[in-house]
């Protein structure tokens, strides 16, 4: 079985080298909308974070939270963490 193959010349990699740099450098830097307080997804425009009791044992981007223990999330995500039996009735 034969395969039909072309060798690129040195100065036609470095062109596709090239072109492959520019198009990374064009990419427009992402902003980071998450804060460091707030645990778990990231605040939507506008959300002001809530804080909450957690009831019981929760791991959130491989950080352990024990029972008792109170963190700051978006209201979505207090909203979720609630519906599952997660926060504390306080």
């Amino acid at each position: 079985m034969t395969t039909n193959t072309t060798k690129k010349t040195t100065a036609e990699a470095d062109e596709s080298a090239a072109a492959a740099t520019d198009i990374t450098e064009a990419r427009p830097q992402r902003s980071a909308r998450r804060t460091s307080d707030v645990v778990g997804p990231a605040l939507g425009d506008g959300q002001q974070p809530e804080t909450v009791t957690l009831s019981h044992h929760l791991r959130i981007d491989g950080t352990d939270y024990t029972p008792g223990a109170e963190i700051t999330v978006s209201p979505d995500y207090a909203r979720r963490l609630r519906g599952q039996g997660f926060t504390a009735r306080t």
